[in-house]
């Protein structure tokens, strides 16, 4: 069997394999045990740099939580409290914090720590081979000596050729119980190379998807509030009240046109709305011989569906009476309050879309 070895520090090592070098000392050297060393340093190599690049990655992640949080911190802030959704905003930015903890948790406990628990046993098993590269030095010195004593007959002394032969088999054996052990534990670690990557990687997807998920539907719950949002400004209800007279209603917000399936014409939009003192009135309509609190009755001449759940729902053709607001603050330009005669449901609906009886 050849072994090849590692050079020793010490002067002794270096003039023997100086002198190997130049052919003169025959040197011992292990083909399968070259192999082995090999796939020690590919299967190093590989872990140090997974290592380093998801160390850097998980830096990344925790950057990206700190400036989500700060972010989500500030929308709580200038989101305004009367505005819709302002309480469920705030349920959300916990709930996606909360993800994040989640997730880094996971990196770091059960992605990261088996990572560097893998990674540490290169340098021991670094260590292990360099101890059997200087025994195997100690090994090919005291066989060097021991046939230099062996090759002069004249000169022959029994005593050193005796100690010589001892300290030749103890660096044998030595030697070779290292070099048994690493026979046996570098394809053993080379070999643990798949299971610990397809453990780790499995843990980290999985992490990675159910974070995704989860925070894909806090978001799709942020996109809600903030249409809501926008859908209630068109309307006007965030917007600033001027103390002027009362004016014609207007055609209802662009919006709403949008959920029905015609959209009644701008020119046809029923002009005889008039206010007086907060309260709707139709110039054409009959106000004789109608319930209390009734103040005239509408047709409806377009489908409407309600996209809120204070407003009222209708078909072409059905009648509704029109009552006050509960409250005159919430009453909208171009909005009346009604109550359907067939169902009793109560709501706000467009003007526009009915016509006065």
């Amino acid at each position: 069997m050849r072994e090849e070895f590692s050079v020793c520090g010490t002067n002794c090592s270096f003039s023997l394999q100086f002198l190997q070098n130049l052919g003169k000392v025959d040197r011992t050297a292990d083909d399968i045990f070259d192999e082995h060393l090999q796939n020690f340093m590919r299967q190093q190599n590989a872990a140090n740099r997974l290592q380093k690049e998801f160390n850097n990655y998980i830096r990344c992640v925790r950057a990206v939580q700190a400036a989500s949080k700060t972010l989500m911190d500030s929308l709580n802030e200038i989101y305004e409290s009367q505005w819709t959704g302002h309480d469920l905003l705030y349920v959300q930015a916990q709930n996606l914090d909360m993800l994040w903890q989640d997730f880094t948790h996971k990196l770091a406990d059960q992605v990261l720590v088996p990572l560097n628990t893998y990674q540490s046993q290169f340098p021991e098993m670094r260590k292990k081979i360099d101890k059997r590269g200087r025994k195997l030095v100690d090994y090919d010195s005291q066989r060097h000596n021991f046939q230099s004593l062996q090759c002069n007959p004249r000169k022959r002394d029994e005593l050193k050729v005796s100690r010589g032969k001892e300290l030749l088999e103890e660096a044998k054996r030595t030697y070779e119980q290292l070099n048994s052990e690493l026979h046996d534990e570098l394809p053993a670690l080379y070999d643990s190379r798949v299971l610990f990557l397809v453990t780790n990687l499995q843990t980290l997807f999985a992490a990675e998807q159910v974070f995704h998920t989860e925070s894909a539907k806090v978001y799709s719950e942020l996109e809600a509030i903030v249409d809501k949002l926008a859908n209630e400004s068109q309307r006007g209800s965030y917007t600033l009240k001027k103390s002027t007279e009362p004016q014609s209603p207007k055609s209802p917000n662009a919006n709403s046109a949008l959920i029905i399936n015609t959209q009644p014409a701008q020119n046809n939009i029923s002009p005889d709305v008039e206010y007086e003192n907060g309260t709707n009135f139709s110039l054409g309509a009959t106000t004789d011989n109608l319930p209390p609190g009734v103040l005239y009755r509408v047709k409806a001449t377009y489908k409407y569906r309600r996209e809120d759940v204070d407003e009222l729902s209708f078909d072409v053709g059905d009648i509704i009476r029109v009552v006050e607001y509960d409250d005159p603050e919430e009453q909208e330009q171009g909005w009346l309050m009604g109550i359907k005669e067939d169902t009793n449901e109560k709501g706000m609906f467009p003007a526009n879309f009915t016509k006065p009886l």
